[in-house]
């Protein structure tokens, strides 16, 4: 399946406003499609590039407006992998700019290897990325101490002033959100062992 158009997002899932991605209320958008195969990644469904809901930028940019009157402070880019995307990744950062918005991107790769590809997508992504928390999950080493951190070997990469390290929020505890939308249940957020096992068994 080729990429799809610059000004056309592949994306898997969008959670208008959530607390469980990242500092304060967030516009979080997963895209749908990622090169990597992390054992244990808690979004198999989204690994494939085929699938998903092919949206126009200017689509996604209503939805964002449209979510800051309930008081979001910034957009989180999951997937899948944003990098993999990055052609609208990017649009979609740098667009959000203009509403003084904060972006935090959660990636498999590392900063390093972004910055080693020259690709000026990717560059520019980053260049309008506050939080970029790097690192392929590593299911064996999860981490218990940083929220919305999966493993321990990840990074959080503080890009922009906007946020640092020692801000509190990073050490409250983990959130897990359930939604119905559309008679179907939708979990988002960072749980337990043993509701992630529940999820997956298809547990109400």
């Amino acid at each position: 399946m080729g990429a799809p158009p610059a000004n056309v997002l592949s994306i898997a899932m969008i959670v208008p406003v959530t607390e469980a991605e990242g500092p304060g209320k967030r516009f979080a958008l997963w895209f749908q499609g990622c090169p990597l195969r992390c054992p244990g990644c808690c979004n198999p469904e989204m690994l494939p590039f085929d699938g998903g809901h092919q949206t126009a930028l200017d689509e996604v940019m209503t939805a964002i407006a449209a979510a800051m009157p309930l008081g979001i402070e910034g957009i989180t880019l999951l997937g899948g992998e944003p990098s993999a995307h990055s052609s609208g990744a990017s649009r979609l950062a740098r667009r959000v700019r203009e509403f003084d918005l904060s972006v935090m991107v959660f990636t498999g790769f590392t900063l390093e290897e972004l910055r080693t590809r020259r690709d000026p997508h990717i560059d520019d992504l980053l260049a309008h990325t506050d939080i970029l928390v790097d690192g392929r999950y590593e299911r064996d080493l999860p981490d218990t101490t940083r929220r919305w951190i999966g493993s321990t070997n990840q990074r959080i990469h503080f890009l922009t002033d906007r946020y640092a390290a020692d801000d509190p929020r990073w050490q409250e505890s983990n959130t897990l959100e359930l939604r119905l939308v559309d008679g179907e249940v939708t979990i988002n957020g960072f749980p337990a062992k043993r509701a992630m096992a529940a999820w997956k068994r298809g547990a109400p």
